[in-house]
């Protein structure tokens, strides 16, 4: 999986007014999780944007002026109006522990439902997946060649390699439904085949 490094200061003073001050001078008040103890540090918002502002799944290193944690974005506070980042939480990644967290769908091939005239319907774009840091994919990939007008792509039918998909089995990824156009042109077909050939002797 992709990594983003955020450089960022230890903070000694955690208490509400220090906090505060963080945030009128543009700074975010983090804190790391998973270690022997909790790690408190702030960074700039700026330095966050390509970790929460996109569809993307990323690892993250924590750059504290000559120490680095290695980590994943657990929880995030959003400002309800003004949507400014509040506070992040992340946890302390071990390459001996498997860590759970959610990454992108990504669809490939081409269904026959949809050159058909079916709609392709993505149920889930991010799914859970189980794996050691090292492992941890960028996306799961989601075939949908096999897919034809009204049939779904069950969670059971991904290929997961070296991680588990933290989902039950009857979770649908992807569906192909069938557009209106498709059914009143299957409609006028079963019509017509039903209505009496013109021309034919009684």
């Amino acid at each position: 999986m992709k990594s983003i490094t955020i450089k960022g200061s230890e903070r000694e003073n955690v208490g509400k007014a220090a906090t505060k001050s963080l945030r009128d001078a543009g700074m975010v008040p983090c804190v790391v999780y998973g270690g022997d103890k909790p790690v408190h540090f702030s960074a700039e918002e700026k330095s966050f944007k390509n970790l929460v502002y996109t569809p993307n799944a990323h690892t993250v290193v924590i750059d504290l002026g000559g120490k680095t944690i290695n980590a994943i974005l657990q929880d995030i506070q959003v400002h309800p109006i003004t949507d400014r980042i509040l506070h992040i939480d992340f946890f302390q990644l071990n390459d001996k522990k498997e860590i759970t967290m959610e990454v992108p769908v990504k669809v490939t091939g081409t269904s026959p439902g949809v050159l058909g005239g079916g709609v392709l319907r993505l149920n889930t774009r991010k799914l859970k997946v189980k794996a050691l840091p090292a492992d941890l994919p960028d996306f799961v990939n989601a075939d949908i060649s096999g897919l034809e007008m009204g049939n779904k792509l069950y969670v059971t039918k991904l290929v997961a390699d070296k991680y588990k998909l933290m989902h039950p089995d009857n979770t649908v990824v992807a569906q192909v439904r069938i557009s209106r156009a498709a059914m009143k042109a299957a409609q006028e077909a079963a019509k017509a085949a039903k209505a009496p050939a013109k021309g034919k002797k009684k």
